[in-house]
Order: structure tokens, then C-alpha cells, then sequence
């Protein structure tokens, strides 16, 4: 497998809280991920529900509850951790997402995960 570095956006263009969706890779079956903002420190995860396998959102960049407290996968509610990823409510209670490296350099987010899911 190999991994790839690639550009998020600027933390300040983030809400805080807030997320923005990246992808890796080409094709029918590039690696999707999104990070979240919460303060000065940035999150990242596969956007892969643990329940059953689909993207967390519906709408593009919603990742968050109401209140911003967590994430929250848009079919069953299940919720997440910002933190850590993990699921403290609904299906997938005890799971947690799985998390993408991230770094943020002179203001920039940068991920580095697989350059498509194998």
C-alpha cells in the first residue's frame, strides 16, 4: 500500500467546530476521510460508518451533531467522539473510527492515508 500526503485547506478556513471531507486517490475507489476542527487541534478519520460500512454524512462537509459536541453518522445516529473516534452511542456502541494521520504546518492541513482502498 502505498500512502500519500495531501492538502486539506487552511484550519482557519474551518469552523471551530468543523469538518471538511478530503479523498486520496482516483478513481472508483479512492480513500475518503474527513477532519474535524476543535480548537487548535485538528482530527482525522476514515468516513466509514463502523455500523455498516457507509460514508458518516449525507450532505457534503456535515459531520457533526447539532451542537457540534460529536460526530454523528447521518443514518442511525450513532455518535462519535472528536477526540478519538469513538462510539459512544447507537449502533457500533464500543467501536471507533479509524483514524487518518494528520498534521497541521504553518496553518495548513495536511492527511496522509492509502492512495485508495484496497
Amino acid at each position: 500500500m502505498r500512502l500519500v500526503e495531501v492538502l486539506v485547506g487552511r484550519i482557519d478556513e474551518l469552523d471551530d467546530p468543523g469538518c471538511r471531507e478530503f479523498q486520496i486517490g482516483e478513481g472508483d475507489w479512492p480513500f475518503r476521510g474527513f477532519v474535524v476542527r476543535q480548537g487548535d487541534e485538528v482530527f482525522a478519520y476514515q468516513n466509514v460508518c463502523v455500523h455498516v460500512g457507509h460514508p458518516l454524512n449525507w450532505s457534503p462537509d456535515r459531520f457533526l451533531t447539532k451542537d457540534k459536541s460529536a460526530i454523528i453518522c447521518a443514518s442511525h445516529g450513532a455518535m462519535y467522539s472528536i477526540d478519538q473516534g469513538d462510539c459512544f452511542a447507537g449502533p457500533g456502541a464500543g467501536r471507533s473510527l479509524q483514524k487518518v494521520d494528520v498534521a497541521v504546518r504553518d496553518g495548513v492541513i495536511y492527511v496522509t492515508g492509502p492512495d485508495g482502498v484496497r
